[in-house]
């Protein structure tokens, strides 16, 4: 079919998520005009309800927080870490560091995320932001590899161009310019066999409310064994998501339907997530999603970025999803504002340094995720004691402005000396897959590792 038509602007977004939304926003503060290509119609379900403290920040900072208190979304003061026993084993407030170094206790919200990503497109279209109802269905690229725009299949089955001087590809899981061969090559993680199936339960027994730890809206994770374990997260009075995380081989080998599956799992995964799910009542179809961790090399160059999901997915067990693509919108709209004004378009990579000063914050987290999965006894005390308050501005989303001389720094080398773990960037910004992570196992010899033992960690912890 031809192309019927086209459009220009300074800026085309392909995801009408937060990641998108937040980016339009943003720019728009600088000045600088975008077009949303967007192909599901919102309201739309969607995991990932849970927010850091940091994200809590941005939607502040995006001056919607009266639009948040105003929705009536659960107010989250903290995550509570289950062990296998069913006990508290460790608590992590959501506190906010201010510019003089001090803590204080903060909040931020759980939500429903048909109803939150309705807001936020809505409210990128108030400002400024167009919005196209189509499916992006190819980039459009010059013969030298710049990205000048996307062309987009309309409902009725008509394409247009979208021309633009920068597409941001917020697309999300389904990487969009990584799909097409833009960036260069996607990685699976050693979490690609993982999945997750989940659902929304009623009549899930909350906390009481009598300190910031036992609040009824809190994140509540659920661990049973490396890489196998459950979350619950309130997204209304009524309503709290539940999901299972394991092996994809484990699933198979059940040979159960999905809902029967993920009833199964929440009676016995943990003891304290089946007192709190008394009845099992699926509100909501069981979803599966698969391969949660990967990373994209070259993700940004001539014309073009990748935000959040579209460039790298860790691991969703703490809820950095959707903090990591609003920060990263932020970040973004700088870069993008120096692109239009010239910086950088005679560079065969102009967003080096962004991609640099992004991938740092992204194995920030991984380094702390992946102690957490293979040594969890280090990693607790490490949370518990030795580096406390460095581990509270790492889970609120502080990952990204330089380290603070509180001890965050050497907690992250503590973290990397326990995974045998180096990090290194090259010079074409084409992104490592860093030496000693669960992109390479067989050079982590912590993998199958017994150092995780009460004696060994101990021992370890005394000579570092």
């Amino acid at each position: 079919m031809k192309t019927q038509g086209s459009m220009k602007t300074q800026v085309v977004i392909v995801g009408g998520g937060p990641g998108g939304t937040a980016a339009s926003m943003y720019l728009e503060r600088q000045g600088i005009e975008s077009v949303i290509v967007e192909k599901e119609a919102f309201p739309r379900y969607h995991i990932g309800e849970s927010m850091t403290g940091e994200a809590g920040f941005v939607l502040r900072q995006l001056g919607l927080g009266d639009k948040m208190m105003a929705a009536k979304h659960p107010i989250k003061h903290g995550v509570v870490v289950y062990g296998t026993q069913g006990r508290n084993d460790w608590w992590l407030p959501v506190m906010q560091r201010f510019e003089d170094g001090t803590l204080k206790d903060q909040f931020t919200w759980q939500v429903r995320r048909s109803e939150f990503d309705k807001m936020m497109l809505d409210e990128a279209v108030a400002r400024g932001a167009t919005l196209v109802p189509g499916r992006a269905s190819k980039p459009l690229v010059k013969d030298d590899g710049t990205v000048y725009g996307v062309e987009v299949r309309m409902a009725d089955g008509g394409l247009i161009n979208v021309e633009a001087d920068m597409v941001l590809d917020c697309s999300g899981q389904a990487s969009f310019l990584a799909t097409h061969g833009v960036t260069g090559p996607k990685y699976l993680g050693a979490y690609d066999k993982q999945i997750a199936i989940f659902s929304q339960v009623t009549d899930y027994v909350r906390d009481n409310g009598e300190t910031r730890d036992l609040q009824p809206n809190n994140t509540h994770i659920f661990y049973k064994s490396k890489y196998h374990w459950a979350w619950a997260i309130p997204i209304d009075d009524q309503v709290v998501s539940v999901g299972i995380v394991t092996p994809a081989q484990y699933f198979l080998d059940k040979k159960e339907t999905k809902p029967d599956y993920l009833r199964r799992e929440l009676r016995e995964l943990n003891p304290e997530l089946s007192r709190r799910c008394p009845h099992l009542n699926l509100v909501e179809d069981a979803h599966v999603i698969p391969n949660y961790s990967f990373q994209v090399r070259k993700f940004a160059g001539p014309g073009y970025i990748c935000l959040g999901d579209a460039h790298r997915f860790i691991d969703p067990i703490f809820s950095f999803g959707l903090y990591v693509t609003m920060k990263e919108a932020y970040y973004a709209s700088f870069a993008v504002k120096d692109y239009l004004n010239g910086q950088g378009r005679d560079s065969n990579n102009p967003f080096h340094d962004y991609m640099v000063f992004v991938e740092k914050g992204g194995d920030v987290l991984e380094d702390v995720l992946d102690t957490f999965w293979e040594n969890p006894l280090a990693f607790s005390l490490f949370v518990h004691s030795r580096y406390r308050f460095s581990m509270v501005d790492v889970f609120a989303g502080r990952i990204y402005d330089g380290l603070p001389n509180d001890g965050r720094d050497r907690a992250l080398s503590g973290f990397r000396e326990l995974l045998k773990r180096e990090r290194s960037y090259d010079q074409e910004g084409l992104f490592s897959v860093p030496i000693g992570s669960r992109f390479q196992p067989e050079r982590a010899p912590l993998w199958n590792s017994e150092l995780d033992s009460v004696e060994t960690t101990e021992a370890w912890m005394r000579e570092h």
